[in-house]
């Protein structure tokens, strides 16, 4: 875990892992909430509820930027170079993903967390 963290580049991917941290404490905070019963007005509840969400498709978004930034790196130093491998080439390919697939995965993540959020609140509130 530590080499893909350091193959994915220290900035985007420290800058992901504080935003999977930010996903984990809104969702601990809203399931204090929940499980407190002071989420009395729905509407207001849901639409903060949806931060959740919002900051897990900020992640994934970051998580592309840093691929694009990478690739136009990479493809920088191939113009220089001008003579490269195949397999330099797919090697570099793979590191550039590394940030999108993180990315994407925190989103997912934070999906989840929004779904089962919103399904606890959902029982709580109707009963």
């Amino acid at each position: 875990m530590k080499e893909w963290f350091v193959m994915g580049g220290s900035l985007f991917m420290s800058f992901l892992t504080i935003l999977l941290v930010i996903i984990v404490a809104v969702s601990v905070y809203f399931a204090i909430v929940i499980s407190n019963g002071k989420a009395k007005d729905k509407t207001n509840f849901i639409h903060q509820l949806k931060y959740v969400k919002s900051i897990g498709l900020f992640t994934m978004i970051t998580g592309i930027l840093g691929q694009l930034i990478g690739l136009f790196m990479a493809f920088t130093a191939i113009e220089v170079a001008e003579d490269i491998s195949p397999a330099i080439l797919a090697g570099g390919l793979k590191v550039s993903m590394i940030t999108t697939l993180t990315g994407t995965f925190i989103y997912l993540i934070s999906i989840l967390i929004w779904f089962l959020l919103d399904l606890w609140y959902q029982k709580t509130t109707s009963s």
